[in-house]
């Protein structure tokens, strides 16, 4: 009777308790343990999941672009089988390169499921590839999962594959190539099984339980590599150490141990940390001071606009009763904030006769954009007397063009910058070490002729790396472009990876022109020239470069080698409708003389991070390129700002590709005039126009 009575006690808090806590299976997507589920994080999220079921060590990043779309990049290392061969991979285990996506299909409802269709290993050497279709239904503290795989998640073959019937070739399904090309010819192929399981969230809301019926019965494992199988039944706990990191401990196969920690953060909707180390914006005041533009200290006004709002000076002029500012942005990298923060010091600054504070935002000179705010309105948005709805009505973004005004006063440039910082460059998952790795002081140096006219340049001097392992020359059946990239990282401990000259000017309202020369990356020199047609307030844009290289010798010096090529694209960028997806199509020839198309789809959130991908496609065939049939990749680039204390325009850019090979590859130019115009996109200064009043 006791027993009964503690259970109908539990049974209702546990009814009652927060929905599934839902974490990443072992290959680090969203589902059970072995097994996927059709649940998928918010939009936004990344996570790194790293855990251990002998003999495979799983390493993963996941993106989360959308709702219903999950990505994945993982390595799998076979802590039982060689990389290759000793005298060049050591005891290296073999390590496995895949891609996985998972799209939602449908959408869970009071009677129906949450379903979605999933692919394993879709980009890579196919070892582990697998298809499913897997759904999931809510039961109070209970999520359900019950799914079909082919391939590899579905080894068991539980039963005939219904394709058969359409047609017999669905029978049987292709032994992996390993040629990390998009194996469609096995897609759902092959007899499948059937999957499922339960996730239970506890009372206790850190701890959740998983338990499922794993599909595969590890008889046809990659390489010969069968493994014992005591029970179908997999049992796992999952505990939420903090927001950010789950642990996992699992038993499956019925005889083997099963470790995981996954870290993971949603860069859309989390919270960037307090610009604690920002000077305060100044407090309007009370009254404006009665001082004319001609009795106004220009010079002071100049110097708090670059130490509070961001920007370095040009010119300061009045027109009937604007004040316009020219000057080039620094600091903030939303720009309602850099704006409200000059609308209040120039507030601060004249008489109530000025009824208007433009801001001309250029960047070398380039005029990008002319931002103009109404005083008054943005007075009484800063002090909670009108909706900031009205200030954006009243808030005007211009083409900068040239007008009749008086100039109050002009700064003199200070020509010369530099800075010095921490330089890191790695190599992931080659046969001569996993992870191949060096850290440097990069000194970065500019020198500006004239506003529009500048020199830049880089030393970087190794401080720390384990190049000695790097003895892996890919093969290629293409001029090596890239694949040197053993000799340009061993030959010389101080390189110089860029020394330039540049000049950029405004054609017209919406045209900008660009040249070059010099040592343009690290790999290249030569002189180029670039062409951008970007109307303001448009989601499309449109350019071609140009550009006659020759390869730098290995010691990145002032050196240079025989090989020279003709290369350029015109690239065509539209911000679509759909999910503020970013387009970027490119058609021209590459650095190998091979020709064809790069497509870059890319979605950037309100706060900047972008979450991006691309497929290069070219006249080199398959058995050209080698290893990987194309160039393919995904990019993570995350402004500072969302991670630091202070305000910066710093951006860390992160790249993955799963080889380095010769096709496809593209000049590596250190400035685009689509980034150098980027102040014209007009959905970054929309989304992030409350900061105008921070």
């Amino acid at each position: 009777m006791k027993l009964r009575y503690s259970l109908c006690l539990l049974l209702p808090w546990t009814m009652a308790h927060a929905e599934p806590y839902h974490s990443r299976n072992d290959f680090g997507v969203m589902g059970l343990l072995q097994t996927p589920s059709a649940r998928m994080a918010k939009a936004g999220e990344v996570a790194i999941t790293a855990n251990r079921v002998d003999p495979y060590s799983r390493y993963s990043f996941s993106l989360q672009p959308f709702d219903w779309l999950e990505t994945s990049f993982r390595y799998t290392s076979i802590s039982n089988r060689d990389y290759g061969p000793e005298s060049l991979s050591g005891d290296q285990s073999y390590k496995d390169k895949a891609v996985d996506a998972k799209l939602r299909l449908l959408q869970e409802s009071r009677w129906l499921p949450e379903v979605a269709l999933g692919a394993q290993d879709i980009g890579g050497t196919g070892l582990f590839s697998s298809e499913y279709f897997v759904g999931n239904k809510r039961f109070g503290n209970f999520d359900l999962s019950l799914g079909v795989a082919w391939g590899y998640l579905g080894n068991r073959g539980d039963f005939d594959n219904p394709l058969g019937w359409i047609d017999d070739k669905y029978d049987t399904r292709p032994e992996a190539t390993g040629t990390g090309d998009f194996s469609t010819s096995s897609y759902f192929r092959g007899s499948p099984s059937l999957f499922g399981g339960v996730l239970w969230q506890t009372p206790w809301d850190r701890l959740s339980v998983k338990l499922e019926y794993d599909g595969n019965d590890y008889k046809s494992e990659p390489q010969d590599n069968n493994q014992d199988q005591s029970s179908p039944i997999n049992l796992g706990l999952v505990f939420k150490a903090s927001d950010s990191v789950d642990l996992t401990a699992g038993w499956e196969r019925g005889n083997t141990a099963m470790f995981g920690i996954t870290l993971h953060t949603n860069f859309a909707s989390r919270s960037a940390p307090a610009k604690t180390f920002d000077p305060p914006a100044e407090p309007l005041p009370a009254k404006a001071p009665d001082l004319h533009p001609d009795q106004v200290d220009w010079a002071n006004v100049s110097r708090r606009l670059q130490n509070n709002a961001g920007y370095k000076v040009e010119r300061i002029a009045q027109r009937d009763k604007e004040i316009v500012v020219y000057g080039e942005q620094t600091r903030y990298l939303y720009p309602p904030k850099a704006v409200g923060r000059a609308a209040r010091i120039l507030d601060n600054s004249v008489d109530d006769d000025i009824k208007y504070f433009t801001v001309v935002d250029k960047r070398y000179d380039l005029p990008i954009t002319e931002t103009s705010v109404p005083r008054e309105t943005f007075r009484e948005v800063v002090n909670n007397d009108r909706p900031l709805d009205d200030l954006r009505r009243g808030t005007e973004s211009n083409w900068p063009l040239p007008h009749q005004e008086k100039v109050l006063y002009t700064q003199k440039p200070d020509p010369f910058s530099y800075g010095l910082g921490l330089g890191y460059k790695q190599n992931v998952g080659g046969p001569d070490g996993f992870l191949l790795y060096q850290f440097s002081a990069d000194l970065n140096g500019e020198y500006r002729f004239t506003p529009d006219t500048w020199w830049s340049g880089s030393l970087s001097a190794n401080l720390l790396n384990n190049f000695d392992k790097f003895k892996y020359d890919a093969p290629s059946n293409l001029p090596r472009v890239r694949t040197y990239l053993r000799e340009y990282w061993t030959t010389s401990d101080v390189t110089m990876p860029t020394f330039q000259l540049n000049k950029v000017k405004r054609l017209d309202e919406d045209m900008y022109g660009m040249v070059y020369g010099g040592y343009l990356e690290s790999m290249f020199a030569g002189v180029g020239g670039e062409l951008l047609y970007r109307p303001l307030n448009e989601r499309w844009a449109i350019g071609g470069d140009l550009n006659y290289v020759r390869q730098r010798d290995f010691e990145q010096d002032f050196g240079l080698r025989d090989y020279k090529v003709l290369t350029g694209h015109v690239t065509g960028y539209l911000k679509t409708d759909f999910q503020d997806v970013l387009a970027a199509v490119s058609v021209g020839r590459y650095l190998a003389r091979d020709w064809g198309t790069t497509i870059d789809l890319s979605r950037e959130f309100s706060n900047g991070v972008r979450f991006g991908g691309w497929v290069t496609l070219t006249t080199a065939s398959k058995e050209e390129y080698g290893e990987g049939s194309f160039d393919k990749g995904i990019y993570v680039s995350i402004p500072f700002d969302e991670i630091m204390s202070s305000s910066t325009m710093r951006r860390a850019n992160l790249a993955w590709a799963p080889l380095t090979r010769d096709g496809g590859a593209r000049l590596g130019r250190s400035y685009s005039l689509y980034t150098l115009t980027d102040g014209r996109n007009v959905d970054m200064f929309d989304g992030s126009f409350s900061k105008i009043t921070e």
